[in-house]
């Protein structure tokens, strides 16, 4: 099938990997896992992921609702700061819902009555290497600090979220700070029912110590009789899909730029927020350099600078690997420019074309 650029390709085969090696922690530690929409939300994929996950987390009420619709299993529901309209729409949909503020909790505690109900703390730890992710930053809002405070509110909750890490694939990072919360919270945790860890570990990257891993949850999970979740979104989906696209020019400005029909800025965002450089598989000892840059009219939408091992030319097919999480969901209306597509390439090696985005989808995001 020949499909016009650009276009997300999600592999079905490369997400396999990492759902299997998830389904190995479940059966090893008997944690659960829940999909966080927040990163990854396509559902064309969702077949296959809910054979592996136990349900979805979010963080809105679209993406509860998503979840409930699409997904079809446990459905968790957070957000910063609901409103009582939106709470209303949440309630029927959620089997958890987790609350921001002991203020948000106890505002809606009488609407929520018969739903197992969570409170977000901040644990004063976390692990990100940028600033702008890290939940427990100074003057973060994110969760509750004041033990005391969480203490009189046991009795409206049966569970309790720490979300304290981002692109953490340190093993002893998080065993250590897990010991911490056991420390600090254990009293708290003695009384509830589950506890989630939110997102953030990438337990799928090659040879993270899974063995050590499962074993820890395991003795925590005993430790104080309680469920264990994960709201892994990247370690479901890392490495299973590409930007694919194709150069519409070449430009010289002291090096060669080539021009892409994308945009970092409208498909890859979290690159350009986070001024991290996209990545192509097999560039790095080529001799031919260029700048590989979007077409938008943004001066800084560029890609990042490579060595190819041949030369570039208009025509040429540029495949941004690792281009699933914080990208589909982020992608946008920018400049006008043509959204990608989506295609999934399913288990049995067929390329499955699941939406083409057109002028009427541009013309309706507007009024």
């Amino acid at each position: 099938m020949i499909i016009k650029t650009p276009y997300y390709l999600i592999n079905e085969q490369r997400l396999l990997r990492n759902l299997n090696i998830i389904q190995q922690i479940k059966e090893s530690s008997g944690a659960k896992f829940v999909l966080a929409l927040k990163c990854f939300a396509t559902w064309g994929v969702f077949d296959l992921i809910k054979k592996y996950l136990d349900g979805t987390t979010s963080s809105s009420v679209y993406e509860t609702r998503l979840g409930y619709e699409k997904f079809g299993k446990e459905v968790h529901a957070y957000c910063v700061g609901y409103t009582l309209e939106e709470i209303k729409e949440v309630r029927p949909l959620a089997g958890k819902i987790i609350f921001n503020s002991i203020s948000q909790l106890t505002r809606f505690y009488p609407y929520c009555r018969g739903t197992k109900l969570g409170l977000r703390i901040n644990p004063g730890i976390s692990y990100s290497k940028f600033d702008l992710a890290d939940p427990t930053r100074p003057f973060s809002r994110l969760g509750v600090l004041n033990k005391k405070e969480i203490l009189k509110v046991l009795p409206f909750i049966s569970g309790v979220m720490f979300h304290f890490n981002c692109e953490n694939d340190n093993f002893e990072n998080f065993s250590n700070n897990l010991d911490r919360i056991s420390k600090v919270y254990g009293n708290i945790l003695d009384k509830l029912d589950w506890v989630s860890f939110g997102g953030g570990l990438y337990f799928t990257k090659k040879e993270y110590p899974l063995i050590k891993f499962c074993e820890k949850l395991k003795k925590f999970s005993r430790c104080f009789n309680i469920q264990i979740y994960f709201e892994p979104g990247e370690s479901v989906i890392s490495e299973s899909a590409e930007l694919v696209t194709k150069v519409v020019d070449i430009v010289r400005n002291k090096i060669n730029i080539a021009i892409v029909d994308a945009s970092i800025e409208s498909h890859m965002l979290d690159l350009l927020i986070y001024r991290s450089q996209a990545k192509i598989k097999n560039t790095g000892s080529g001799k031919f350099k260029y700048m590989v840059a979007g077409r938008s009219c943004l001066s800084g939408d560029i890609f990042g600078t490579y060595k190819f091992n041949s030369c570039l030319k208009i025509g040429s097919t540029i495949k941004f690997s690792d281009a699933a999480g914080y990208t589909i969901v982020k992608k946008n209306w920018f400049n006008g420019l043509k959204m990608p597509s989506i295609a999934i390439k399913r288990l049995n090696g067929e390329i499955d074309l699941v939406k083409i985005f057109t002028y009427t989808d541009f013309l309706n995001s507007l009024s």
